[in-house]
């Protein structure tokens, strides 16, 4: 039975399958319109963020981690030092996002009933900074400081033996924290990765409240009056950097293969991957010419693609579907929201499409170390 049951979560693992069931899976958890919201009541979604739900889930959770610990393969993965945080990372998680949601939706049926958030408190009534704060912080630091040191003590630290520039260790990986960014790496390049989409992301975090104009759900916990960016937000933390983390902390192996968490880790693995560029699509496979020479030639089609993806998307969705979110935003916060969204949702799309056709870059310029 352990068997079925490893072999299936070997299968499901697998990137192109695991990522595919989140991106579906997220906008069902956290339904951004009433069509969602109707498959989230349907399908029982909802039960989730009951506390039915944190003691199934948290069992669920549990009976992985146990099962793992059992396992020789997903053993040796799950008790390096280093990994530990992700572990912990995994149970803080869905807690405490379960807990927002959980609160979230309580205050929800409040409102429907005409009553106040759970979080509301009479303008009259004053809490003093001292003692009621501070001495609640002054308690969660001392807590927090005995885990700390119990961690140290029973864990080991996560330090390697002096470099060996005669042994290069495989999978080379960078610090959990870290492992997002690198698995960034393989879609796209290092300026990209390592520079451009972290610096959206600070900026975008820091825009938030400059760009949102919804006075709702300010203050106290609420999903019906968030949902859009709620959804928009736990899509980009929990699959696209959250997740990114998982994997490559126990989906990647040698030579930077995909393994299942139960699958032995054979550096002797070769998987057929041949990467093609699009200038290379269009010339060389539909045309069945060379190359050619002059770089703006060679790679016009890809600067068209990207051009049209930033610049011509945000004015055709102003104009279509997204015609009264534009009305109500304006045109300054709609074009930056749009410019964000977009930045975010390339990721996704540049990952499907290493995945599905084998394409590398859209715009290839190795000459000037210029590549997207």
């Amino acid at each position: 039975m352990l068997d079925v049951f490893k072999s299936t979560v070997d299968y499901l693992s697998a990137p192109t399958i695991s990522f595919s069931i989140l991106t579906v899976v997220t906008p069902i958890l956290f339904p951004p319109t009433d069509w969602f919201d109707k498959i989230n009541r349907k399908l029982g979604f909802y039960l989730l963020w009951t506390k039915t739900g944190l003691v199934a889930a948290m069992s669920a959770i549990t009976f992985f981690f146990v099962v793992g610990y059992m396992d020789k393969n997903f053993n040796v993965i799950l008790t390096k030092a280093d990994n530990f945080p992700i572990v912990l990372m995994v149970y803080s998680i869905f807690y405490f996002t379960w807990l927002a949601m959980h609160q979230a939706y309580i205050n929800d049926e409040r409102i429907e009933k005409g009553l106040k958030p759970s979080e509301y408190n009479d303008p009259d009534d004053k809490v003093l900074v001292w003692p009621d704060l501070v001495y609640i912080e002054f308690i969660a630091l001392i807590l927090f400081t005995v885990f700390l040191v119990v961690w140290s003590i029973i864990v080991a630290a996560p330090l390697e033996e002096p470099a060996n520039p005669a042994s290069t260790p495989n999978p080379s990986k960078a610090p959990w924290y870290f492992l997002g960014l690198q698995e960034m790496l393989v879609y796209y390049d290092p300026w990209i990765a390592g520079i451009v989409l972290p610096m959206f992301c600070i900026i975008g975090l820091m825009a938030i409240p400059y760009m949102d104009i919804n006075k709702k759900g300010d203050g106290y916990y609420s999903f019906k009056e968030r949902r859009v960016g709620i959804f928009i937000f736990m899509y980009g933390w929990i699959v696209l950097w959250l997740f990114l983390i998982v994997l490559g902390t126990f989906f990647r192996g040698p030579n930077w293969n995909f393994y299942g968490p139960f699958e032995y880790w054979d550096t002797h693995k070769v998987v057929a991957l041949n990467n093609v560029n699009l200038s290379e699509y269009f010339w060389v496979k539909l045309l069945g010419k060379g190359l050619p020479e002059n770089i703006l030639l060679r790679e016009f089609l890809g600067f068209l693609v990207v051009g049209a993806y930033l610049f011509i998307t945000p004015f055709i969705l102003a104009k279509t579907w997204l015609k009264d979110m534009y009305d109500t935003y304006g045109p300054i916060r709609f074009v930056a929201l749009m410019t964000f969204g977009l930045v975010m949702l390339s990721l996704p799309l540049k990952m499907y499409f290493r995945w599905v056709v084998n394409l590398k870059y859209f715009i290839a310029i190795p000459e000037y170390f210029f590549n997207i």
